[in-house]
């Protein structure tokens, strides 16, 4: 049986992707040269579309996985998305995975290949390691693929990206929980009750009744007559058989979409509460609509706390692949000077009055309560020697 549904669990996903990044988002260092270069790279490369789509879909299968991928023929460096079932952590403890293979498809010499790249700690920092094998599990050496490369990063070159949320099904687990792992029968109520709502307005239709008179005849191959039907898929009128009497008669069933929509507001306000969003997040306003984040950000202090938690995990994750990414452009020739502090600028307006938290800074420069510098450094991104 067909049901109604609103993807609800895709769309707790999709509206985290915007509350935590957008075209705004930056990487900043401490360095100026370093910030411009980072965002030349991280443009180039198209690395924040791409960590949009990484969020979303973290949000959705509880982990991905930023790792980076090196063509020494050219020297380039750039940062590959996986998603859980490409990932197998090796190595792990609670301080984070410290070993970690990726698993993709691929295609040489016009047959399917099982890409298999372990990001493994050695003396000398992180080796990418490389082995391709066919469907029946032979190993296949393509021409010009480095079996092991030494990326001289000390760092992790991968980063795991996963929401600010415990795993509570499996303990000491490398991988995270989605974040509707728990709102799993909210899901459900919310799709039951819409669904009772569509299906209330489609049964609730006018039904008309026609008298037998009403109708044209034909006869069939037998030579009866017939009733000619209006088709199958018709069902508002319907013909009464055998009667003469009240030759056009109206239904209109009473119909129960108050109700109905009282239950589904509930249901949305306990997916809401149980996604992190708050208890208002997907509630009707007055006129029927579904309001916006901005809207409930100033009486929806859990949503604040939440994208702060969020915030902080997913900046040591883009933290985390860019110092990677520096390292082994350094091992490639590229001249690049120290970084210094890399932290991550978010774009909070779209659930804050930047406006207006500017225009706050501002009053507070001028009257010799907040540096200049800090000002610059806040909303600018410049670094402590270009601040000033």
């Amino acid at each position: 049986m067909h049901k109604h549904s609103t993807h609800t669990a895709l769309r707790a996903c999709r509206d985290w992707r915007p509350l935590l990044l957008n075209d705004k988002t930056q990487a900043v260092c401490d360095c100026q040269e370093f910030t411009d270069w980072l965002a030349t790279y991280l443009a180039e490369t198209g690395f924040m579309p791409a960590e949009q789509a990484t969020v979303m879909c973290a949000f959705g299968m509880g982990m991905c996985a930023w790792a980076l991928w090196v063509d020494a023929d050219a020297s380039r460096v750039r940062i590959r998305h996986y998603d859980a079932r490409m990932v197998a952590p090796l190595t792990w403890d609670k301080e984070g995975v410290a070993k970690c293979a990726f698993v993709t498809g691929a295609f040489y010499q016009v047959r399917a290949v099982n890409q298999l790249q372990m990001h493994l700690r050695g003396d000398s920092g992180y080796r990418i390691e490389t082995a391709c094998f066919d469907r029946r599990g032979n190993e296949v050496e393509p021409v010009g693929a480095c079996p092991a490369y030494a990326t001289d990063s000390e760092l992790p070159t991968f980063a795991l990206v996963k929401p600010a949320i415990d795993n509570t099904r499996v303990d000491m687990g490398p991988y995270g929980q989605s974040v509707f792992a728990d709102a799993i029968d909210a899901i459900q109520a919310v799709d039951l009750a819409f669904d009772a709502m569509i299906s209330e307005v489609d049964n609730g239709k006018m039904r008309v009744f026609l008298s037998d008179v009403m109708f044209d005849q034909e006869e069939d191959g037998r030579g009866r007559k017939v009733s000619i039907p209006f088709g199958r898929q018709d069902c508002t009128v319907f013909r009464k058989a055998m009667s003469t009497e009240d030759t056009i008669r109206e239904f209109a069933p009473q119909l129960r979409t108050d109700a109905q929509a009282k239950a589904l507001r509930m249901a949305l306000q306990m997916l809401g509460d149980l996604c992190g969003f708050g208890i208002s997040y997907f509630d009707f306003d007055g006129a029927g609509y579904v309001k916006t984040a901005t809207e409930v950000s100033s009486d929806n202090s859990a949503l604040m706390r939440n994208i702060r938690r969020h915030e902080h995990v997913l900046e040591k994750a883009v933290v985390g692949i860019c110092r990677a990414a520096m390292a082994a452009s350094r091992s490639l020739g590229v001249s690049l000077p120290d970084e210094g502090d890399v932290r991550v600028s978010f774009d909070d307006s779209i659930i804050t009055d930047t406006a207006a938290e500017k225009r706050q800074d501002t009053a507070e420069v001028a009257a010799g309560l907040m540096l200049p510098n800090e000002y610059r450094r806040k909303w600018f991104g410049e670094s402590d020697d270009n601040s000033r």
